[in-house]
């Protein structure tokens, strides 16, 4: 995509859906170009594909993969979403991607019950940290952080400490708005 298209672009050209099990190898490569993403194997990326669908979104242009995120219920909070990543190409970032994707996966059906979401972020990712206060405030929610995964701690110094950032809860008059957007 050039960057003249990127900047015309609307979202009748996006097109939000499901992942697949075939878009995997697709968006392996993805967040592989997005970093400081990590990357998993792409083994992990087809499992987020086919077994979390129903909470991941993939957004195509122009029959391209453009952005993906994945995520899933907490097993012992099923009423709290988990966002694991949220990739965006670089030739799509500027347009709200991002925030469109998180807003048409909370519609889903599958997120009808969720009440919180949860992710993390390290402190100096600031898109990351612009958009997840972007989603509460839409939400009309509260954004709190606190310390999860310490770097020397978890990872062996190997990877910077991340926060766990909670939005919620959400509420009836939220769950209404997610349906009208």
């Amino acid at each position: 995509m050039t960057k003249s298209a990127k900047n015309t672009l609307d979202s009748k050209h996006i097109r939000l859906r499901e992942p697949r099990r075939d878009d995997g190898m697709a968006v392996h490569r993805l967040i592989a170009d997005c970093r400081p993403l990590d990357t998993n194997s792409s083994y992990c990326n087809l499992l987020q594909c086919d077994h979390f669908a129903a909470t991941s979104v993939t957004a195509e242009i122009d029959g391209k993969i453009a952005g993906f995120i994945s995520a899933y219920p907490l097993p012992e909070q099923p009423d709290t979403l988990f966002v694991w990543q949220v990739a965006v190409a670089e030739g799509a970032r500027g347009m709200g991607l991002a925030s469109k994707m998180l807003m048409h996966l909370l519609q889903r059906d599958a997120c009808r019950d969720i009440r919180h979401l949860h992710t993390s972020i390290t402190a100096d990712n600031s898109a990351s940290w612009a958009l997840f206060q972007r989603l509460a405030d839409a939400l009309s929610a509260p954004l709190r952080d606190c310390d999860w995964l310490d770097k020397h701690h978890h990872f062996d110094g190997l990877h910077d400490s991340e926060r766990l950032v909670k939005i919620g809860p959400l509420t009836a008059e939220q769950q209404e708005y997610r349906g009208a957007a």
